[in-house]
């Protein structure tokens, strides 16, 4: 049988949090922002949680995280 791996693009972009939720970055945030308005910029920032509905995925991508 072979070992399980974590993909590492995965375990780049998420962290799991002690209560069991995972965090990541949000998206449309690294390039073209001239055009984004100041709002729309300023709600991007900070850390996001992943939905209940894509953490299959997450759990399948990363074994080891204990989710």
């Amino acid at each position: 049988m072979p070992k399980m791996k974590t993909k590492k693009s995965a375990a780049k972009r998420f962290r799991v949090r002690p209560g069991g939720t995972v965090k990541r970055g949000a998206a449309f945030k690294r390039h073209i922002l001239t055009k984004k308005s100041t709002t729309r910029k300023r709600h991007l920032r900070g850390v996001k949680e992943v939905h209940d509905t894509n953490m299959g995925s997450i759990a399948k991508m990363m074994p080891f995280a204990g989710l």
